[in-house]
């Protein structure tokens, strides 16, 4: 404690619960500041990903599903993930097949810029598929 006292510097315990225990003299301040800067320099590095959402019907048309389709391949090239769902109301419940091939035919013309994360998969009224940015 006297040589950091006589050095202006701090008494840190660097492993508290060791026999005995393990003390570092050092500046805590210029330690914090230094992690502070460490951490800050590792989260502009970090890519956020957004999840975009497109919802669409079974009896899509297909300009429709072109315009749809253009819009998620800007979601990709931005780097963010697409959720496409379909949702079915009332009788088109019957006909989980044509969403299926709507997602699939999706899936099928943004392929230059996305892959499919999880393939078509029904959850309640909605059948639902992730595509991901294509990594070269």
């Amino acid at each position: 404690m006297d040589i950091a006292y006589n050095n202006k510097l701090d008494l840190v315990k660097v492993a508290p619960n060791a026999k005995p225990p393990v003390c570092r003299i050092m500046d805590y301040g210029k330690y914090k500041y230094e992690l502070a800067k460490k951490e800050k320099e590792a989260k502009k590095n970090q890519r956020v990903i957004n999840v975009k959402e497109i919802r669409m019907t079974p009896n899509i048309e297909e300009h429709d599903l072109n315009v749809k389709a253009k819009r998620a391949m800007d979601f990709l090239k931005d780097g963010d993930k697409v959720k496409v769902s379909v949702r079915f109301r009332g009788r088109e419940l019957g006909h989980t097949d044509i969403g299926k091939e709507v997602l699939l035919q999706f899936a099928k013309i943004t392929a230059e810029f996305g892959v499919i994360d999880k393939q078509p998969k029904m959850e309640g009224r909605n059948m639902i598929m992730y595509l991901v940015p294509k990594t070269e």
